[in-house]
C-alpha cells in the first residue's frame, strides 16, 4: 500500500530534494526502513541506537500525532500522508533539537 511521506528541509539532502517521496509500508516502523532502504542515511537522523524515533522528530499520519496513536507500530492504509516533523526549540544558549549529523 502506498503512502506520501513529506521530507523536512533538513534531510532532502538525502531523498534528492524530493519534498515528498512514495513508500509501501504497513505501519511507521516499517515505512522508516524502506526510507532508510531507499535513501541511506535517514533512519539514523529519524530513530536513535535503540530504534525508538527521536524526541525531536514528531510524526503525523493524516495530521496526527503518532504519540497519540500506537507509536512505531501506527497502522497505515492506501493514501495516508506520513509527515516528519522536527521539533523547533527556541531561546539562547545549547543548540536543542539539532539532526544529528
Amino acid at each position: 500500500m502506498s503512502v506520501k511521506v513529506r521530507i523536512p528541509t533538513p534531510l532532502r539532502s538525502l531523498t534528492a530534494g524530493q519534498s515528498v517521496v512514495e513508500i509501501n509500508g504497513k505501519d511507521i516502523g516499517e515505512v522508516i526502513d524502506l526510507l532508510d532502504k531507499q535513501y541511506p542515511g535517514i533512519k539514523t537522523r529519524i530513530c536513535d541506537e535503540e530504534n525508538q524515533i527521536r524526541r525531536f522528530v514528531n510524526i503525523y499520519v493524516n495530521e496526527e500525532d503518532i504519540r497519540f496513536k500506537q507509536g512505531q507500530a501506527t497502522a497505515l492504509k492506501e493514501g495516508d500522508e506520513v509527515s516528519i516533523i522536527p521539533a523547533i526549540a527556541g531561546g539562547a544558549g545549547e543548540e536543542v533539537g539539532r539532526w544529528p549529523a
